[in-house]
């Protein structure tokens, strides 16, 4: 039984990648398209360059996800940490497109107080990733034997 549910467990994940894979491809052809439409049009170099950076952002985290599930995969275990970088970049391309998109436009009561959340979330994920990198391999933050001292 043990091991059937492993094979039904590492089928879905197979499926998943697949999945990912998929999404990487469209969300690829979709940048190309939009920046070869852009060019072709009308140009408004702040479209082309949000558009771009959004979906750009988009597809690095559908790859840390792919990422993840190969490791998965690999270690028949789920780490964490690879979920607080997604959630790191996720909440750093949301302030970047936050940011972008206010530029002219910049009010502190919708747009001043998401920033100011995002910004929190980001600071917690980036001290969880760095709680998590010691507690699990310390010997990454211990000096290196033989080195020079301060």
């Amino acid at each position: 039984m043990q091991s059937l549910l492993q094979t039904v467990e590492d089928g879905i994940h197979l499926v998943v990648a697949v999945l990912l894979v998929v999404l990487a491809g469209l969300l690829t052809a979709g940048v190309v398209d939009d920046v070869v439409d852009a060019i072709e049009g009308p140009y408004r170099e702040e479209t082309v360059v949000l558009s771009a950076l959004d979906n750009s952002l988009v597809l690095f985290i559908v790859a840390e996800l792919l990422h993840t599930v190969r490791l998965t995969i690999r270690n028949r275990t789920l780490d964490a940490e690879p979920f607080l970088v997604v959630g790191l970049i996720a909440g750093i391309r949301k302030v970047l497109i936050v940011t972008a998109e206010a530029d002219k436009s910049f009010r502190w009561s919708g747009q001043g107080i998401e920033l100011l959340v995002l910004m929190g979330l980001i600071l917690v994920m980036a001290l969880a990733v760095y709680v998590w990198r010691r507690s699990t391999r310390p010997e990454d933050f211990l000096p290196v034997r033989g080195a020079p001292t301060a």
